[in-house]
């Protein structure tokens, strides 16, 4: 896997769960971004909304090989 890696910071969100919402933002990201290799999950938190759980929320960082 030798190259050059360009790393990416993302935000996730889902009424579901934490994986749904790295889930969401990966797919989302590789609409336009390619060669996408790797994330971690760099924070959880989540919204409440009326006493309950409404949104997970996680920030990752996906890394991905440049193309020359």
């Amino acid at each position: 896997m030798a190259g050059t890696f360009k790393v990416i910071e993302l935000v996730g969100t889902s009424p579901v769960s934490f994986a749904e919402a790295v889930r969401a933002a990966v797919d989302e990201a590789a609409k336009t971004v390619r060669n996408m290799s790797w994330f971690e999950v760099v924070q959880e938190r989540g919204r409440i909304a009326e006493g309950k759980v409404a949104e997970f929320q996680v920030t990752i960082k996906v890394g991905f090989k440049l193309e020359r």
